[in-house]
């Protein structure tokens, strides 16, 4: 039997970044530092392809520092994670290693200098994010206020609207973002903002690339989890940039493959924490059904690498 004609037009950059990567390392350093179980705060990244793997190899993931032994390693998600909780494993004299990728690190930063400063801060962020959540946990409770949309501004109760800045998650959509901004600037003409935009080179990269393949596509699918921030955005820029079909799926196996009958054009990309294996799964599942003609558009070069902690890189 024929198979038809499709042509899959592959997002470049797609899939993991280097703070992904950088976590999963720490997780596999300390495993070959100090032997199974290493505990792990949170899931690692937000892919369970990932966490299920290092899971067999001898991770542990918990929900908070008190499900984890004293006398056992914990490492601390990429995501970040409230001030409190390196503090807290200090007091209980553990050994921790904070995965928390360097680019939220400097969010962290910079929210503290602002604080210093004496600016009350506006996070713009999903509320009950990973990320939100250790954000909003580096300074005290209520000189971070969050908001997830314009039309939150309007009820921004503030200390001082001369004394203000601003910060954003780092996996979330640009376009969204700067209407924010806008709407914080309308309102408040003295906030000051970050020297660079927070929104990270990742996020940004992968959201280009999806901008540029959705105009030659009728559909185009999102490899990552539902529970992964920047995979979701994805799928709204696909949207908004004219993609008749967005999907978000985790493996092959979730392919809706009736929604995609007629389609002659097809792109894929891959959220910051789909390791290559999962999107190779879904083109060799295209493969298998049609006569396939694959085409990488390639919008950005990344190189960045970040090196490991110091605690890991040091083998005892």
């Amino acid at each position: 039997m024929t198979k038809p004609p499709l042509t899959l037009f592959l997002a470049a950059p797609r899939g993991f970044c280097a703070g992904v990567d950088r976590a999963i390392k720490i997780v596999e350093a300390a495993l070959e530092k100090w032997g199974a179980p290493v505990y792990v705060r949170h899931e690692i990244v937000h892919n369970k392809f990932v966490v299920d793997r290092l899971r067999d190899m001898g991770a542990v993931f918990v929900e908070e520092l008190e499900d984890c032994p004293p006398d056992r390693p914990v490492i601390f998600s990429a995501h970040g994670v409230p001030k409190a909780v390196p503090a807290e494993a200090r007091r209980r004299d553990m050994v921790y290693v904070d995965a928390t990728c360097p680019l939220v690190s400097k969010v962290h930063l910079e929210a503290q200098r602002h604080h210093e400063n004496g600016r009350q801060m506006v996070m713009i962020g999903h509320r009950g994010h990973p990320e939100t959540i250790g954000t909003m946990g580096q300074l005290p409770e209520g000189e971070v206020l969050l908001i997830e949309t314009a039309d939150e501004v309007a009820g921004l109760e503030v200390r001082d609207p001369d004394r203000l800045a601003y910060i954003t998650q780092t996996t979330l959509s640009i376009d969204d973002t700067e209407g924010v901004v806008a709407a914080l600037r309308a309102r408040f003409p003295a906030i000051e903002g970050p020297h660079k935009e927070d929104i990270c080179y990742a996020t940004t990269n992968r959201q280009g690339a999806v901008k540029t393949v959705a105009p030659k596509v009728q559909a185009l699918l999102v490899v990552g989890a539902p529970n992964s921030s920047n995979s979701r955005r994805l799928v709204e820029v696909a949207a908004n940039a004219g993609c008749d079909y967005a999907q978000l799926v985790q493996r092959a196996a979730d392919i809706d493959w009736r929604a995609l009958e007629g389609v002659s054009a097809i792109g894929l990309t891959a959220g910051a924490s789909a390791p290559d294996v999962l999107i190779e799964e879904v083109v060799q599942a295209f493969r298998d059904r049609f006569d396939l003609t694959v085409e990488e558009v390639v919008t950005a070069d990344e190189s960045i690498e970040f090196r490991l902690p110091r605690i890991v890189r040091e083998l005892a």
